[in-house]
């Protein structure tokens, strides 16, 4: 019945800025950009990574991110073949992570970065085990 999760929807406050931080750091394509025009949203960009999507939103007048934490979504979550390579090749970039990689049991790492919004994103390198 259900297969998998088809997109992530996010809504950064500056689409241009996320569509290279995504593109250009982390190695999404971008798929599809469409003009809306609706009331509170200007346009839509697509960007898969494998078989990922995340959907971007351009809202018109968007509130920033409060990063209280709550019920609700909280972090997408990216896997990385190998921790130390990523996290160099982020450095080498600028990025340093938000949360230092931790063993999180049997061999398995996680760690974070932001995006350019401070929006969390999970580094998971599973166990080989």
């Amino acid at each position: 019945m259900f297969k998998r999760i088809d997109h992530v929807e996010i809504a950064p406050s500056n689409l241009e800025a996320s569509i290279a931080f995504y593109t250009e750091v982390l190695g999404f394509r971008l798929k599809e950009r469409i003009q809306v025009g609706a009331p509170t949203l200007k346009r839509v960009a697509y960007l898969e990574l494998g078989d990922t999507m995340l959907e971007l939103l351009e809202l018109v007048d968007p509130a920033p991110a409060d990063h209280t934490p709550r019920v609700g979504y909280r972090i997408m979550a990216l896997e990385v073949d190998n921790m130390e390579e990523t996290l160099a090749y982020l450095a080498d970039k600028g990025i340093q992570p938000s949360v230092a990689p931790m063993d999180v049991g049997g061999g398995s790492l996680r760690g974070e970065i932001v995006d350019v919004d401070g929006l969390s994103i999970e580094l998971r390198q599973w166990s080989r085990e």
